[in-house]
């Protein structure tokens, strides 16, 4: 089934708007502690709670409006679901703080798998906004691979070693800023490796 176009306004919304609202509600919250049903929670804990209906909604909504959910977007709902609700359920920040972690393992794993049978997953992910040769297609996929589980190991360092406040920061910006740069690098392999689409 093919994706339905939206108004990238509100693609850009649904997919960016919970992390925006997880980042203002922990500035906002961060130094507060509430107590419920006599157990005390601190902001970051209510804002993971409030994530999670989030980023499953925004989901749901992206699926309704456009017909298709990818196995990395239903894969990041669940991840979050599961350690985001750990989190909140045992009142301990750090299996939030780990899901970046399995996430980027996850998905680096999955494309190693792929690389050990000789072939690229990411080519079945990318291929239709970005058509390259397999040879293009396997570098990249290569490349991708291991820049997942060095995001993985990076997130581990900043976690373990930092303030809250600083893996906030690197959540919402540094990661982000990470996959934008890893991929605008990629543009001499895009160029070298592209196929050109004729119009019918």
């Amino acid at each position: 089934m093919s994706e339905k176009k939206i108004n990238p306004m509100l693609k850009s919304l649904l997919e960016l708007g919970p992390i925006v609202l997880f980042f203002i509600g922990y500035l906002k919250l961060r130094d507060q502690t509430f107590t419920i049903r006599g157990t005390d929670y601190d902001g970051f804990i209510l804002v993971t709670a409030g994530f999670i209906p989030l980023i499953v909604l925004s989901t749901f909504f992206l699926w309704r409006l456009t017909g298709h959910a990818s196995k990395m977007q239903i894969a990041t709902v669940v991840l979050v679901t599961v350690f985001g609700g750990l989190s909140v359920w045992l009142n301990d920040d750090r299996f939030f703080k780990m899901k970046p972690t399995m996430i980027y393992l996850l998905f680096g794993g999955v494309l190693g798998f792929g690389l050990l049978r000789g072939k690229s997953y990411l080519k079945y992910v990318m291929e239709e906004v970005l058509p390259m040769e397999d040879a293009g297609w396997m570098i990249l996929t290569k490349r991708v691979t291991a820049f997942f589980v060095g995001l993985a190991a990076l997130n581990e360092i900043i976690w373990r070693t930092q303030s809250t406040d600083t893996w906030v920061y690197f959540k919402t910006f540094g990661l982000t800023a990470g996959v934008f740069v890893f991929f605008m690098t990629q543009s001499g392999l895009f160029s070298k490796y592209a196929i050109e689409k004729e119009d019918a």
